[in-house]
């Protein structure tokens, strides 16, 4: 692998941008040396709830989510706390790019203890990927946020190694959010988590899940926001994701400011020979551009370099549709 792709995120050295997301993708070891072969930067292993660390260790608390009971009980079936600490201590064995132990959490309970285990079993980093919505009237609006600087300052009190916030794009500033989880300790920023996607029967009259992968047309906030948030926090380590899907995907994020990116659907769609096509068409493109590392590269058309960017978005808007009849 060419020195050229080389990058930081979160304080991790990466060989290349490209991450693979938590998924099934990278639950066994012999998938994670796979994809390190195939030429990615690093790995995210599938991730754990906080419900089947509570539930494992006597701490559960179903209260306020009992529909949950079923899929966590069956997630724990499939993967014992022990498994996972041995899933990490395997592929480290095996891999040499960063390993990153992945948590889905929305409370700031008794699970929190266990990073420390994650740390003692040599994952190189944590990523926090916290849901949560507010759906209920007397819920203050900034409960969420307050989840997320909480678990985060937690959790970063507890290890040494960098911790990563997953963040949905649901939030009515992203970029002081961003600002307040740096200070809160998060070493890493992923812009954003996908959120479950519901979708309607309406024959059945039901309730069903949508489409499981995401869509290059979902690229658009990922990389408005990715723009925004490298300009206004330039030191925030930033990792694109969702609508990633080819190696040009991956340039206008790296354009617009971050690091990294996060991959997962079109990994599941083309394979692990996806990932060389990738690293050879970002390589090709950086040397018709004369760029001589990703660092070049990074936030050259973040909007830093627009002199007022909500006039600008405006000025696009009444240019876009003063052309439709």
């Amino acid at each position: 692998m060419k020195k050229i792709l080389m990058t930081n995120f979160a304080g991790l050295n990466l060989i290349n941008p490209i991450i693979i997301g938590s998924s099934g993708l990278t639950n066994t070891p012999e998938k994670n040396i796979a994809l390190e072969k195939a030429g990615v930067g690093a790995i995210i292993l599938p991730s754990i709830f906080e419900e089947q660390i509570e539930i494992q260790t006597h701490r559960a608390i179903w209260a306020d989510c009992p529909n949950a009971r079923n899929y966590i009980l069956n997630s724990i079936n499939e993967m014992q706390l022990e498994d996972y600490l041995k899933l990490i201590q395997d592929s480290k064995k095996l891999c040499r790019i960063p390993i990153i132990a992945s948590i889905n959490c929305y409370r700031e309970n008794g699970w929190i203890d266990f990073v420390r285990q994650i740390e003692m079993a040599g994952a190189d980093a944590i990523e926090l990927n916290i849901f949560g919505l507010n759906t209920e009237i007397d819920q203050p609006a900034d409960s969420i946020e307050n989840i997320y600087l909480r678990i985060t300052q937690k959790v970063k009190s507890l290890v040494n190694i960098p911790v990563i916030v997953k963040m949905s794009k649901y939030f009515s500033h992203i970029v002081k959010l961003t600002d307040d989880l740096q200070k809160a300790g998060a070493d890493g920023i992923v812009l954003f988590s996908r959120f479950y996607q519901p979708d309607i029967d309406i024959h059945l009259m039901q309730t069903l899940s949508g489409y499981v992968f995401s869509s290059n047309s979902e690229i658009a906030d990922t990389i408005r926001w990715t723009s925004v948030v490298s300009a206004r926090l330039p030191d925030v380590s930033i990792a694109s994701c969702t609508g990633i899907h080819d190696w040009e995907d991956i340039v206008k994020c790296i354009l617009c400011g971050a690091s990294a990116v996060e991959l997962c659907s079109t990994v599941y769609q083309h394979g692990n020979e996806l990932i060389q096509a990738m690293n050879r068409g970002m390589e090709e493109w950086m040397s018709s551009k004369d760029f001589k590392s990703l660092e070049e590269v990074r936030g050259k058309l973040n909007f830093g370099e627009i002199q007022d960017p909500s006039l600008h978005e405006r000025i696009q808007f009444m240019k876009y549709f003063s052309n439709r009849d």
